[in-house]
């Protein structure tokens, strides 16, 4: 595997990992935090497996192309739940999945 070959996926799962800690932390001040409670867990599992890709691909490992097939679907997963919700950093962390989970699904091939 060639690790700059995948460079724009890496960076695509360092930006949406930042997006999605940004968005779980104003999750959590916003007025009625229950409602954001689904928002914030997969925030928090999209952020941990975003980084976790960018790391096996980083390593160049055997599996990166298959850890970014279910990055791509917890992208998606947290994407779709934060376009729920009004406030701009759902929608930038959205935005962030979107095209994570794009990113992904090209390098898995």
């Amino acid at each position: 595997m060639d690790h700059q070959k995948f460079e724009s996926c890496v960076e695509a799962c360092d930006d949406c990992a930042a997006a999605c800690d940004h968005c779980a932390t104003a999750c959590l001040k916003e007025p009625n935090v229950e409602m954001m409670s689904r928002c914030v867990l997969l925030d928090r599992d999209c952020a941990s497996i975003c980084r976790l890709a960018s790391k096996f691909m980083a390593a160049e490992s055997p599996f990166a192309a298959r850890l970014c097939a279910l990055c791509a679907e917890v992208c998606e997963a947290c994407a779709a739940e934060c376009e729920k919700h009004e406030a701009a950093h759902c929608r930038d962390c959205a935005k962030a999945c979107r095209e994570c989970a794009k990113q992904c699904r090209q390098m898995a091939g």
